[in-house]
């Protein structure tokens, strides 16, 4: 976020006086101001100016002025991510789900069949409301997933992960049909998983996504080339492990110290630590957690942390938060991201990511404890910490992992390892910091904290925290508490030796808080503390690592940085006032940032060998000085480009080179934590104020000392957290001017230098050793006396805070501790208060040439009045005044000041502007009476109030105002009664004029009298111009008036006439001019355009279509020409439309391309090479995947060209067609009037879309008075109309709208299931359609192609609403979005929006020309209403009008191609031309087709899609216009593809035959049309192939139906069972065709398979021996050939699978026909499936091998038993022999036992 800085606008005229501006931090013109320096006028500041002359004492730093914190507040996102397919998927016969997850939020594509590369094209969008570093932060996940079900999860293919924030820092935040490739986390050694292509965007509010048009696919199928990664990252990413020790903390915040504790000590009888703290650690979707270090605030973890992830990771920021462990509730204690770009660096000479050891320093909420934290936002990382939580000591490194070695673990768990303890010593020697604050004033204490005592405290880390003085040491580099009696310090004092005498102060007691001091009322809002000559200060001792020297470069680099900004806000000021020279003052920025950047080399490389520097120190330092020196080389190269017209562009760069020093300039490894300053109410913490340590760090050079390093700086305090939001956080919690030091203690001898001058010091103790203790307070002697004059004079474009959108403004005035209000103007946001508040006896203290140079601020405030409850605040601005002193002269160049406008600020958002000069003038030692009188002008009394005197006031003349009123439209109504009798009231600087009154605002919302005018007197200056107000008032019963709405017109300088220039107004010269119609390429040419004006003669040759026509058949290279001649009958409108499209991709790449080749030539010329180009350099080298594209730019213009010739074309808008025509506002301006109060939200334009009641339609027109000659003239036609000369009338017409929908694209989908079922609703006044029974079912990309014809009336009926609405079975139907049109304003511009103009003129067919008006009737009527001469048409095709010549053709062909003479054409090549015409000419609206955003209420700014559409409009009284064009959608036609599979071969052999032994195959083939899979046949099976062979004679029958346009098949199917209807498809034409072995009990097995896409597929072989793996691996040099252009094909294609290793392998080889036949031809000759009639096959001759082993069956036994199963017949034997023993045993068992029972 810029800090925005004191806005100054109109310097004075002689380069008039800029004291008044925040801005004094480039003045230090100091000793180098002599010799050339001081001559070079681009060297020398315009907010310099006075400066130049005397030696600023520069004792003040500048005030920010922006209030509230801009992060942590939520805000409304939208990412959206279309799956459009997968290629490539590892794994066979797969059936794939792709499934996106951004958090928690998971959506599943649905699941598609046995196929390797699933086409999808399924959309899906995730609306969030966080604020945008969470967004950012979280990670979007692409997985593909295998054989998904209800049942179970499925397995993970493979998965691409990216952070959002990758995704929105993208060009146009978005990633456009990109490739993703995808590995598996689990297996890192495995390579690429496969590749989906999806787009991604993310849209926040305001943010306008631009649609590529859909291209042709053909270019997107180079996947390596377009993969999804941003620019610059290598394709081929590896993996890495990030290793993050963390090794111990300190300072941990005391948590639940009170009731706890004491419970705690009662049973356990000690006071332990009462904290658990574990590290814990985000990063790319993985988290990792340290071991919890039980009851400890300094905790020692000494453990790493160690990520697997990809390289370079696409995600941003690593998370880092110590936690508390806790059963209830586990906190954080405080969060560090690490930016990775910060630590790392991509370029050649680049390193890899790389930190410390360096103490991070964490901030968070504060450090009292609560039960319930209200500001635990704060430590979870959102938004501005408002107190130190803790610093951690971690390193980060990384090593790129090489995943062919054995030893890899594969899987990327994180883990967590111990690591050695770290030396004392690695972060850097320990120092002693000094750091010292003096309060100079303490004013603007909002008065609702309350009159109890109120003091400040400044801390440092924990130094200086009353809470933690408790905490000792734990080791001696950790920290030194408040030194009360510390047993090791009083050791150092004793041991001390003598010469450090002086030195020695470590008995010093650090005084961190001033006294407390009971406020002293101001004035309502604000207490002041009393002060006076005593200022309390405050001091504190601390110990860091002394890590100065990044501090010190980064501060080199922002103060090089801060006056580079300084210096571009300067000439942008130069370029806004449109003062000379902005050139002149641009070289002197860039001179400056040249001298910047060298002195940073010179300075940036000390102190190398000091102890605590890191890997990332060093190579950042590396790095900055590259990247310095080159920003230094480009600005001394740039210093010589820049000339007038460059001065744009040329700031363009420099910002850039701002972004850079801005980005360099953050340094990751923190050091000494920042200051925070605490007001304290009663000893509560009521607002605070963070000062970065590093800008007050001092070094005794002088760059490399921080920017408010012994300066006074005025510091706004603010309310910590959320209470900082909205408005509550605007108002001023305290001003206090402050001067601060920090440095080493040993170096502190001088750190009161700074301060004002005149002062004594008092001191703590009295007595020995006292005079090196620093004071605690200041006693100032020097005081001054002087008078303050503030000349406010008006306001602009202030804040609406009233409900009528209006306000009761005043200001308040504040200097030091007085203030002063203006009177309040009523109803007004632009009020003159032109008023002189004079401060008397004011006093200042300091010397008196330190307060002439650097005069404290003052503030204004502005406030609403209201009549009951306190004024609501409305902004606030700050200026400094200009000082004279009392031996100075008052005059010029100085004085009198002049008035200027300052930005008026409320909270982040500009709230308008103020016109003011301050002037602050000492009184001498005479009193008042030396003062320079006041002059008022003597015509104004206004009692007490003075105006502001002569010589301030603007210089004023005359003006007189023309006020066109056309009508009122779109009035809501006001408090609930609808507004009948409206009026509109004009004013501007006093003076006014009313517009007669509509009796029936109903009947007829126009005027009756269209212009009145008025005089008024206005600064000759235009850019003191007062805005001019419109207000809408109603006339209700009783002569009472309602106020409607009002609109301020803050800047009148479009509306001023100025007299066309003379030479092209004798446009009645009679010589001629011949104008060029040749069908120009439509590349906009880059380098030359020729401008005709009416002094030249240019003649230029034109080339005869026809002869043209024949050159164009020879294409180059050998190709042949596939190029049928295009049959007129054939073509329709959608014909028209694609090839528009075409053209539209073509211009928008060629665009692209150029700028590429311009914005590298200006790279090259920056390099300095003096810019030499090799020849074909610049165009050889389009963008990564153009090169193939333009072989030469003619090709394309060639192909254009050719395109050209054969389809006419529209021509498409990718916007709004108000947009490229400037909202048709040429003459009639619509002018939106606001109600209602302002709502406080960022985007204030946002806010505003809510409280617009309706619109004013008219215009304005101003010129000096008296009027000069010229004007007289043209005012002469009609002087009641004034300068508003030939202009329709307002009176009711009756027009005929036809409105055109072709198509909707990229919706949000509004059903549960992703998708949307759009119908369309169109309302204009009465009349209101919604085509609900043609809605278009689950599709987010419908095509209507529908034309609707309603009848309006204007006025009455002039916004078009055309509307998407998504259908539901039950409950109401859902808008999706909306967009409105204003058809009155294309009614009535002079662009003739009612009916676009094609390019050709035709009279059959379908280019059929479709106004009423033939072109020569348009053009007699455009040259009668414009007063030009003409058209004469001449002999051989040609046409005169004005004093321009046009040439065309002269014959037009009936249907029955009988050849008639028209003058048609040469009407219509003048009407393309008509903006050549003089004076009156402009561009007419050709033919087209236009792009409107759909919005929805519900989701403001965010766009739900978009609508292609166009309007035609015929007024009534005009003769009737033919039947609407057709655009109904194509009907697909209906093809059936026959596919013959004749044999196979080289099959491989999958299964051992049971009695041979012998590789054999069960082969057969299976095929199927993509998106058809349940439509798959397969042919019989051929058994027991040997060698691979098989024959099948098979014949596979697809119908299909076949958009030719957009080469997809379409599909009706329902998606489940309970669907309530069909959904349409549109699937590419792709065949798939497998090969299998057939298993007669378990599952087939697949074993290759190959996809042809039927519009480009390689020919098939003649042989199988010429057939291989290369037709499908280098598919790009082959010939490719399409179904749809050579109806038959025969050949040998190869099948391929993928081996174990991933590799593609063959399998196979098929030997198919294809034959493409229409429906109709089907049906003529009808074919059999499979062998069956009619046109049966033969049956294969297939060699009987599946018998073999009854013809040898010694062999197949002998097989059987000695090869397969030798062991299995062994056991089967020994099995037998076992049963038969037991049988036998079984048997004889019985006998046996009766014989031993008897005894036998």
């Amino acid at each position: 976020m810029k800090k925005s800085r004191g806005h100054k606008s109109d310097h004075g005229k002689g380069g008039g006086d800029e004291a008044a501006i925040l801005e004094t931090e480039d003045l230090d013109f100091t000793g180098g101001m002599g010799g050339k320096r001081g001559m070079d006028p681009d060297a020398i500041s315009l907010a310099s100016v006075t400066a130049v002359t005397t030696n600023v004492s520069n004792k003040r730093s500048k005030p920010d002025i922006k209030m509230e914190p801009s992060a942590g507040r939520p805000m409304d996102y939208q990412v959206s991510v279309t799956v459009i397919e997968a290629r490539q998927l590892v794994g066979l016969n797969m059936d794939p789900v792709v499934c996106v997850e951004i958090g928690d939020d998971k959506k599943y594509t649905q699941m598609k069949e046995s196929t390797n590369c699933p086409y999808y094209n399924e959309y899906f969008v995730f609306d969030f409301h966080v604020p945008p570093d969470v967004l950012f932060d979280k990670i979007l996940k692409v997985s593909v997933i295998h054989s998904k079900n209800l049942l179970r999860s499925g397995t993970l293919v493979g998965s691409f992960k990216l952070d959002v924030g990758t995704v929105y820092s993208q060009p146009e935040h978005q990633f456009f049909h990109k490739w993703a490739l995808l590995s598996d986390p689990e297996d890192i050694t495995g390579g690429c998983k496969g590749y989906v292509k999806c787009d991604i965007a993310v849209v926040g509010k305001g943010d306008n996504i631009k649609t590529p048009h859909k291209s042709t696919e053909t270019d997107e199928d180079d996947v390596e080339g377009n993969l999804l990664i941003p620019e610059g990252v290598p394709a081929e990413r590896q993996w890495a492990r990030y290793y993050l020790k963390v090794y111990r903390a300190e300072g941990l915040p005391k948590m639940n110290t009170s009731i706890m504790a004491n419970v705690k000590k009662a049973f356990i009888g000690e006071n332990k630590d009462l904290v658990d703290p574990y590290v814990q650690v985000l990063f790319a979707g993985q988290k990792g957690k340290t071991s919890i270090q039980k009851s400890s605030y300094e905790p020692i973890w000494n453990e790493q942390i160690v990520f697997t992830e990809m390289f370079p990771p696409l995600c941003k920021r690593m998370k880092i938060q110590i936690r508390d462990s806790d059963k209830v509730n586990d906190v954080a204690l405080g969060t560090h991201f690490i930016d990775l770009r910060k630590i790392s660096n991509d370029g050649d000479k680049g390193f890899l990511p790389t930190l410390g050891p360096a103490w991070v320093n964490m901030y968070g909420s504060t450090r009292s404890y609560t039960i319930m934290d209200e500001h635990q936002d704060l430590n979870e990382g959102l938004g501005e910490g408002v107190s130190f939580r803790a610093r951690l000591l971690i390193s980060l490194g990384m090593e790129i992992l090489d995943t062919s070695s054995p030893e890899i673990m594969s899987s990327t768990e994180v883990q967590v390892e111990g690591v050695p303890k770290i030396s004392e010593s690695a972060t850097g020697k320990v120092e002693e910091f000094f750091l010292f604050g003096a309060f100079l004033e303490a004013t603007m204490i909002d008065r609702k904290i309350g009159d109890k005592p109120i003091n400040f405290e400044v801390t440092i880390g924990n130094y200086g925290s009353e809470i933690d003085d408790v905490a000792k040491p734990a080791s001696s580099g950790g920290k030194k508490s408040r030194g009360d009696g510390d047993e090791e310090e009083s050791e150092l004092i004793h041991g001390s030796s003598d010469e450090e005498a002086e030195d020695d102060d470590n008995d010093l007691v650090s005084v961190s808080a001033t006294p407390p001091m009971k406020p002293v009322v101001t004035d309502r809002n604000y207490f002041h503390l009393p002060y006076f000559e005593r200022k309390p200060c405050i001091y504190i001792k601390s110990r860091w690592q002394d890590q100065k020297r990044r501090l010190y470069n980064a501060n080199i680099m922002d103060n090089i940085a801060d006056k580079l900004e300084e210096g571009l806000n300067d000439v942008q000021e130069v370029i806004k006032t449109e003062k000379a020279y902005p050139e002149r003052r641009l070289r002197g920025v860039l001179q400056d940032l040249s001298n910047g950047c060298s002195q940073f080399l010179t300075l940036a490389d000390k102190d190398q060998n000091q102890p605590g520097r890191t890997k990332l120190d060093k190579e950042r330092l590396k790095s900055c000085m590259r990247e310095l020196e080159s920003i230094g080389q480009q600005a001394k190269t740039m210093r010589t480009q820049v000339k007038k017209n460059t001065v744009r562009d040329k700031i363009k760069l420099v910002q850039n080179f701002l972004m850079k020093l801005r980005f360099l300039a953050d340094d990751p490894q923190h050091s000494i934590p920042d200051v925070y300053i605490w007001m304290m109410s009663n000893n509560k913490r009521i607002a605070y104020a963070r000062v970065p340590s590093k800008d007050i760090l001092y070094s005794g050079v002088e760059e490399e000392a921080g920017k408010d390093c012994g300066k006074v700086k005025t510091i706004f305090f603010k309310l910590p957290g959320k209470k900082g939001f909205g408005a509550a956080g605007w108002t001023v919690q305290a001003k206090t001017e402050i001067y601060l030091w920090l440095g080493l203690n040993r170096q502190r001898k001088d750190f009161l230098s700074g301060l004002p001058n005149g002062f004594e010091e008092n001191k703590f103790l009295k007595g020995p050793g006292s005079q090196s203790a620093p004071p605690i307070s200041l006693t100032y002697m020097m005081k001054q006396i002087f008078q303050l004059r503030v000349h406010l004079y008006q306001a602009r474009s202030l804040f609406a805070a009233d409900s009528s959108g209006l306000s009761d403004p005043f200001s308040r005035v504040f200097f030091s501790s007085h203030s002063q209000v203006t009177e309040v103007l009523n109803e007004t946001l632009c009020p003159t208060w032109d008023q002189l508040m004079i401060f008397d006896n004011v006093e200042l203290f300091g010397e008196v040439g330190e307060l002439r140079d650097d005069p404290p601020i003052i503030v204004i405030e502005i406030y609403d009045q209201d009549t009951v409850g306190k004024a609501e605040f409305m902004g606030r601005t700050f200026a400094k005044p200009i000082t004279k002193m009392a031996d100075e002269h008052y005059g010029p160049p100085r004085f009198p000041p002049q008035l200027e406008y300052y930005q008026i600020y409320r909270g982040n958002c500009a709230a308008g502007e103020l016109l003011a000069a301050f002037e602050l003038l000492q009184i001498g030692p005479n009193g008042k009476a030396d003062l320079p009188p006041i002059e008022g002008p003597t015509d104004i009394d206004r009692g007490p109030i003075l105006p502001v005197p002569l010589g301030i006031r603007p210089v004023l003349s005359k003006y007189r105002i023309e006020v066109l009123f056309w009508g009122l439209r779109d009035l809501k109504r006001v408090n609930l009664a609808a507004v009948d009798r409206p009026r509109v009231d004009i004013e501007c600087a006093g003076k006014g004029v009313q517009s007669s009154l509509i009796q029936n605002y109903k009947k007829n919302p126009n005027f009756s009298t269209l212009v009145k005018m008025f005089e008024v007197d206005l600064p000759e200056n235009e850019l003191l111009h007062p805005p001019l107000n419109i207000r809408v008032v109603d006339c209700r019963a009783f002569g009472r008036f309602t106020l409607v709405g009002n609109h301020a017109v803050t800047s009148l300088r479009k509306f001023i006439y100025r007299a066309a220039d003379k030479n092209t107004n004798d446009w009645n010269n009679q010589e001629e001019i011949l104008v060029n119609m040749e069908p120009e390429p439509t590349i906009k040419k880059m380098e030359t355009m020729v401008k005709l004006d009416s002094g030249s003669d240019a003649v230029v040759k034109i080339e005869d279509d026809e002869k043209g026509e024949k050159k164009k058949k020879r294409k180059k290279g050998g190709e042949e020409v596939e190029e049928e001649e295009l049959d007129e009958s054939m073509l329709d409108w959608w014909s028209k439309y694609f090839a528009s499209i075409e053209t539209l991709m073509e211009i928008l790449k060629a665009q692209e391309a150029a700028l590429a080749d311009a914005e590298e030539k200006e790279d090259r010329d920056n390099a300095g090479d003096g810019g030499e180009i090799k020849p074909d350099e610049s165009t050889a080298k389009g963008k990564k995947g153009k090169g193939k594209k333009d072989k030469k730019k003619v090709g394309l213009v060639d192909m254009l060209e050719k395109k050209k010739k054969k389809i006419d074309e529209l021509k498409v808008y990718p916007k709004e067609l108000e947009n490229d025509f400037d909202n048709f506002e040429d003459w009639l301006h619509s002018f939106n009037l606001f109600r209602g109060k302002a709502g406080d939200d960022e985007d204030q334009n946002m806010a505003d879309e809510d409280r617009i009641i309706g619109k004013f339609k008219g215009s304005l027109c101003m010129y000096k008075v008296p009027v000069s000659d010229e004007l007289q003239r043209e005012m002469s036609f009609d002087s009641s109309m004034g300068m508003f000369q030939n202009i329709p009338t307002n009176d009711p017409i009756n027009v005929l709208v036809r409105v055109y929908i072709i198509r909707a694209t990229d919706l949000h989908p509004a059903d549960i299931n992703g998708k949307a079922d759009p119908y369309i609703a169109i309302k204009l006044g009465k009349s209101d359609i919604k085509d609900k029974e043609n809605y278009i079912s689950k599709q987010l990309n419908p095509i209507f192609g529908k034309s609707f014809d309603l009848e309006a009336t204007f006025p009455m009926d002039s916004t078009l609403t055309v509307s998407i609405y998504d259908w539901d079975l039950v409950g109401t139907d859902d808008l999706i979005g909306e967009t409105k049109l204003d058809l009155e304003n294309r009614f009535y511009t002079k662009h003739r929006a009612t009916c676009g103009i094609p390019s050709k003129y035709s009279i059959h067919g379908y280019n059929v020309w479709r106004d009423p008006l033939k072109p020569t009737h348009v053009l007699a009527k455009l040259c009668k209403d414009g007063k030009v001469d003409g058209p004469h048409y001449g002999p051989g095709g040609r046409v005169k009008v004005a004093n321009r010549v046009f040439f065309g053709a002269t014959e037009i062909e009936d249907e029955n191609g009988l050849k008639k003479q028209t003058d048609e054409h040469l009407a219509l090549t003048v009407l393309n031309h008509w903006e050549d015409i003089p004076r009156v000419g402009c561009k007419l609206i050709p033919e087209h087709v236009e792009t409107r955003p759909l919005l929805n209420p519900d989701k403001p700014g965010i766009e739900q899609g978009r609508i292609e559409m166009w309007v035609d409009m015929f007024p009534k009284d005009m003769p009737a216009p033919g039947p609407s064009i057709d655009i109904s959608p194509r009907k697909p036609k209906k093809f059936e593809l026959r596919v013959i599979i004749w044999s196979t071969d080289e099959v491989v052999l999958e299964d051992d035959d049971i009695f041979t032994g012998e590789k054999s195959s069960d082969i057969f083939v299976r095929g199927w049309l993509k998106g058809q899979q349940e439509d798959k046949q397969d042919t019989d099976v051929h058994y027991h192939s040997l060698t691979g062979e098989g024959l099948f004679n098979w014949r596979f029958i697809y119908p299909f139906d076949y958009l030719q346009a957009e080469e997809k098949i379409v599909l009706s199917k329902k998606e489940s069972m309970f669907a309530w209807d069909e959904t349409e498809y549109k699937i590419p034409a792709r065949l798939n065709l497998q090969v299998w072995d057939a298993d007669h009990f378990s599952a087939d097995d697949f074993l290759g398979a190959i996809e042809l896409d039927l519009n480009r597929f390689p020919r098939g072989a003649k042989t199988a021996k010429q057939c291989s793996i290369n037709m499908v691996l280098n598919e790009q040099d082959l010939p490719m050939v399409s179904i749809f252009k050579q109806r038959r094909i025969k050949g040998w294609w190869p099948f391929l699978a993928r081996d174990e290793n991933d590799e593609l392998e063959l399998t196979g080889k098929v030997e198919a026909e294809l034959q493409l036949v229409t429906a109709e031809e089907a049906e003529k000759n009808p074919v059999g499936e499979g062998r069956n009639e009619p046109e049966p096959l033969e049956k294969p001759n297939r060699p009987d091998t599946a018998f073999l082993w009854f013809l040898m069956p010694f062999k197949a036994i002998k097989n059987l038993i000695c090869n397969q199963y030798f062991w299995l017949t062994i056991k089967l034997v020994v099995a037998l022999l076992l049963v038969l023993i037991l049988g036998l045993f079984i048997y004889s068992m019985p006998g046996y036992m009766v014989k031993k029972l008897l005894g036998a």
